[in-house]
């Protein structure tokens, strides 16, 4: 079946990844496109709805379920009460990573982004994590920003290198990367320790939250350890692409110094 791309207003960049239309995106993902959102008119009920539930359920996929007018304003032409964001690149699954990160004979060592909704920000961690040798970023499906265009240019191409694993659940993700031997270092401005005072040579994957909340309750009770970057003047906080990109360096330097990466 031929895909109807939709002209979406809110997204002046590009238009050409997104599409509308029951049978355009039941298609979309019944063919395992990569799909990164779902907007679904409030009210909808029947097998299209029970359809998209379950597939973007196994697929891991937000949906947004919005008032018709919404849909009007978002949408030029006929959405049949739903729209769907077509990722400009695939994820991988954790569960496949972790094994072939391990099997590299290094340390492995993981970004996971609890929060960042700012596509902004995504794309400049994404270039700092490529550039600084991380094996992965991994990020929750509900609480996090789109992997869009946007993303994929503020990180200078980096999201189309790197492995990214998109979560339904940000938690199990967290027990599963524990569970395979992963030290959780969560960067919290309450951490007493010192980025450079941990042992970043061993199988680790650095935590990081949004600027404003910080990480979550639940992925802090889960952190091995938290740790802070050293800060002297006034100002409250680094922005979360800086502070990804100074961690990451601390990490590299340690790994060259050992010379385990």
């Amino acid at each position: 079946m031929k895909i109807i791309f939709c002209r979406l207003k809110i997204l002046p960049y590009t238009v050409s990844n997104y599409i509308c239309g029951r049978n355009p995106v039941l298609e979309a993902l019944r063919d395992n496109k990569e799909v990164s959102k779902i907007w679904l008119q409030q009210g909808t009920r029947g097998e299209l709805e029970k359809e998209v539930r379950r597939l973007s359920k196994e697929r891991k996929i937000p949906i947004s379920y919005v008032p018709k007018i919404k849909l009007d304003k978002m949408v030029k032409g006929n959405h049949q009460g739903i729209a769907a964001l077509l990722s400009p690149m695939s994820f991988v699954d954790l569960e496949d990573l972790i094994p072939h990160v391990f099997e590299k004979g290094n340390p492995p060592l993981f970004v996971v982004l609890d929060g960042i909704t700012d596509v902004r920000n995504l794309g400049a961690i994404a270039r700092s994590a490529e550039v600084l040798g991380a094996d992965g970023i991994i990020f929750s499906s509900e609480n996090s920003g789109q992997i869009n265009e946007e993303a994929v240019k503020s990180s200078a191409g980096a999201l189309m290198r790197i492995p990214v694993c998109r979560v339904k659940s940000l938690v199990k993700a967290l027990e599963y990367l524990s569970a395979s031997g992963i030290f959780l270092l969560a960067a919290d401005l309450d951490g007493e320790k010192p980025v450079y005072s941990l042992d970043l040579t061993e199988p680790i994957a650095i935590l990081l939250g949004s600027e404003g909340a910080g990480l979550s309750v639940s992925s802090l009770e889960r952190a091995d350890e938290k740790f802070i970057i050293p800060q002297f003047g006034e100002t409250d906080s680094l922005n979360v692409s800086v502070s990804c990109g100074i961690i990451l360096y601390e990490v590299t330097r340690q790994r060259s110094v050992k010379g385990v990466q």
